[in-house]
């Protein structure tokens, strides 16, 4: 079993900017793209409703230094 639970994108979301990203720029509803000093730009693209599967919120750890504990 995967540490990574189903989760809203509109939890995830809130749990980058927890941890330090910040909205750099907006295109549409979905699309976000994230800032953090040291790190490259990451691009959000969900919508707030969308659930995010285990294996996605990997990638999005990966590229984002979260961690299952801070959700």
């Amino acid at each position: 079993m995967s540490q990574w639970p189903a989760t809203r994108a509109r939890q995830v979301l809130a749990a980058l900017l927890r941890i330090g990203w910040t909205i750099k720029r907006q295109s549409g509803t979905s699309h976000r793209v994230l800032a953090r000093p040291g790190w490259p730009d990451f691009v959000f693209a969900f919508h707030d409703r969308e659930e995010i599967g285990p294996k996605m919120l990997a990638r999005i750890a990966k590229q984002t230094g979260l961690t299952p504990d801070e959700l």
